[in-house]
């Protein structure tokens, strides 16, 4: 689909772990603003796909480029670059001996070099946000897996991304926290948030995406709009996949 103003683009990206081509030739532009949800069966390279936008996966060839700039291999430029780009995984990832305070407050001390009390104000307003003022001086084993990974959506936004990937984002919840945390996500999308979303939540890739991205064997299948593909799948992958988790 052609991408107005692209923030996030991979062109012609490989990635293999071994003999199995994960990633195989992957085109994709993520436009400013866009939510594009990534949707696919097990295995399939979603996540890889994912991780790779902020090189947490290396990859052997092709290029991403984010704002215009490409990834750095490693070192100062990556990290500088990292911190544009947020990323919330399916474990939460918090340090357990901090506050949640804390834990929002840090990245933006050590990386964005604020004033502490300027990033613990920055912080108490994103947990507000969230939905968890009340929680800020608690510490993560304190709450529940939905105020966790709300706590880490609060912590990657205080670095002011200019895009938030999401790794599975509700797949380690209790089904009854996955609500809380698709309507923080929903409510992110709805502010022009750009993001990239792997996830199983349908209901969630229906109603947020801009686009659905499906991925099967390490390719791109379709690229299409939302109601589009849930309707009128093209590919009989899509068809076979769709059928037994719609029937559910």
């Amino acid at each position: 689909m052609a991408v107005v103003d692209p923030l996030i683009e991979l062109r012609g990206v490989n990635k293999h772990y071994g003999t199995l081509h994960v990633l195989q030739s992957i085109d994709l532009t993520v436009g400013r603003g866009e939510v594009v949800v990534v949707i696919g069966p097990s295995g399939s390279g979603k996540s890889t796909l994912c991780r790779a936008m902020n090189r947490l996966e290396t990859v052997e060839s092709g290029e991403i480029v984010i704002d215009g700039q490409a990834l750095p291999e490693e070192g100062k430029a990556l990290a500088r670059l990292r911190a544009e780009v947020g990323m919330v995984f399916q474990s939460f990832n918090l340090f357990a001996h901090k506050t949640v305070l804390a834990n929002v407050s840090l990245a933006q001390i050590k990386v964005r070099k604020r004033k502490k009390e300027d990033a613990d104000r920055r912080s108490r307003e994103l947990l507000d946000r969230v939905g968890l003022a009340a929680h800020a001086d608690k510490y993560p084993a304190q709450l529940s897996g939905g105020q966790q990974q709300r706590v880490a959506i609060a912590r990657a936004l205080a670095m002011d991304p200019k895009a938030l990937l999401f790794d599975e984002p509700t797949s380690a919840l209790d089904p009854e926290m996955i609500n809380e945390v698709l309507e923080v996500m929903q409510q992110l999308a709805h502010e022009g948030m750009t993001m990239v979303v792997v996830t199983h939540e349908m209901g969630f890739a229906r109603s947020a995406a801009n686009r659905v991205v499906f991925m099967a064997d390490g390719k791109i299948v379709e690229d299409r709009a939302p109601e589009d593909f849930f309707t009128a799948p093209r590919s009989d992958r899509a068809k076979d996949f769709l059928s037994k988790i719609l029937k559910h």
